[in-house]
């Protein structure tokens, strides 16, 4: 069900052997995102949760999920740009099907985030799923 963004992420992270090399590659993305500005940058759309300033800005587009992120460590940037490859594009009705926990293990990120950055992942998928929700 992942997006061709997410799978080609994914065909990235098999090549990798490295997990230095992935967390540069997951860094990489997060540069390559772009910022989201200043003004949309308060409470109602920080996701709490999590141990970094993290700010995801909805974007729903003719009954299709999209939205923009950041945040102000380099690795969460990253993530958020992963959480856009597999949800931007997603009909908003099937945005609470995707298994983010599956698809990123696909990456296997589940294995090598720390407990407070797995916890920030996963408020940031409540939060889309709340949104995608709402319509």
């Amino acid at each position: 069900m992942a997006t061709p963004a997410f799978e080609e992420i994914a065909e990235t992270f098999e090549f990798l052997d490295d997990w230095e090399d992935r967390y540069r590659h997951l860094i990489d993305l997060g540069r390559a995102m772009p910022p989201l500005d200043d003004s949309f940058k308060v409470p109602a759309l920080k996701v709490d949760g999590c141990a970094s300033q993290v700010w995801l800005r909805p974007l729903p587009q003719e009954g299709r999920f999209d939205f923009q992120g950041d945040s102000d460590a380099m690795i969460v940037r990253g993530l958020i740009a992963v959480l856009h490859a597999l949800y931007s594009g997603v009909p908003l009705t099937e945005v609470g099907q995707v298994d983010a926990h599956a698809e990123l293990g696909r990456l296997g990120l589940n294995e090598h985030l720390s407990s407070q950055r797995s916890n920030g992942v996963r408020a940031m998928v409540e939060r889309i799923r709340a949104v995608a929700a709402l319509g």
